[in-house]
């Protein structure tokens, strides 16, 4: 048993996690939460679905506790091509301390299967979660999404088209009539327009993105069709739960003109979409300075968001 504590504490037990061995702490009350302490947790693999007999994993950060407690399954980044359920691990980490159920899920990237088979991992997995959250100190219409990068970007598509029928191939034997509506998604320095990103990769000659676009959209035109702003403008029946994107101002891939674009078509269209912009940061900046002030003042933001709307 480990019983971590404080916000430093988590990121230094992180290595403890990677590779699949478990964090465990005792099982405090809810009250603990209450105080304004830390929640204790525990962290474990598990299975939450199979494709094609290969076992796809999930890590879940369960608080200590009765709840019941907002849930977020977690979307990795990785140029929609790379990385798995550890990305991003400290959020998860200080979001299960802030008494937040976290299930951050591997799902298949473009090399092994394109567009849109993530988007049905995904979408299974929110349904997996809803189906198993009271069994986690959560409950079904507690669960929503937070994804980053090309995770912010499939985020995004999840919570507008959870009833899409290609994204929504997977059945899901336990409980065929789950669907995945979300009750919030939060969307950190995602790539809103998958095209406009290929322009500049190919402007910089960035040949690994150029290549991460093709391998996983093919071509330019469902680039355009998996783009969240394009989805509304044409008229698409979506759902709009509460929603938050964050970046910084000076974000290599996506412009703050591009993410008020989207904020606006969010807003006209019936949903309600909080953008918070940060001064000076780039691309992955809280995964990569997890303690500096921006990264903190966004931090808090989603975890005050997530509580608000979970």
């Amino acid at each position: 048993m480990q019983r971590i504590h404080g916000r430093r504490a988590l990121l230094q037990a992180a290595a403890g996690v990677v590779g699949g061995a478990a964090l465990s702490s005792a099982a405090p009350t809810q009250a603990q939460g209450a105080t304004g302490k830390p929640f204790e947790f525990t962290v474990r693999d598990l299975v939450y679905h199979q494709v094609n007999g290969k076992p796809r994993l999930a890590r879940l950060y369960q608080p200590a506790g009765s709840g019941s407690f907002p849930a977020v399954v977690q979307v990795h980044g990785g140029a929609w091509n790379a990385k798995d359920r550890t990305d991003g691990q400290h959020t998860s980490l200080d979001l299960a301390a802030a008494g937040i159920v976290v299930l951050s899920i591997d799902f298949r990237n473009a090399p092994e299967a394109p567009y849109p088979a993530s988007m049905q991992d995904i979408n299974l997995g929110i349904r997996w979660l809803k189906t198993h959250a009271r069994k986690f100190g959560s409950a079904p219409e507690r669960v929503g999404v937070y994804g980053t990068s090309s995770g912010g970007h499939q985020a995004l598509l999840a919570a507008l088209r959870p009833d899409d029928p290609r994204y929504r191939a997977l059945p899901l034997a336990e409980a065929p009539e789950t669907d995945a509506r979300l009750a919030f998604v939060v969307s950190g320095w995602p790539v809103l327009f998958p095209l406009e990103r290929l322009k500049l990769a190919r402007a910089a000659g960035n040949q690994d993105l150029i290549k991460s676009h093709a391998t996983f959209f093919g071509d330019e035109a469902t680039q355009l069709e998996a783009t969240p702003a394009l989805a509304i403008e044409r008229g698409e029946k979506l759902h709009f739960p509460p929603a938050l994107v964050f970046q910084g101002d000076r974000d290599q891939w996506t412009t703050v003109a591009q993410a008020e674009q989207l904020a606006a078509r969010y807003r006209a269209a019936g949903g309600n979409m909080e953008l918070l912009l940060l001064p000076g940061e780039r691309h992955t900046f809280l995964n990569e300075h997890p303690f500096s002030p921006n990264s903190i003042k966004t931090f808090e933001a989603v975890k005050g968001f997530i509580k608000k709307h979970g």
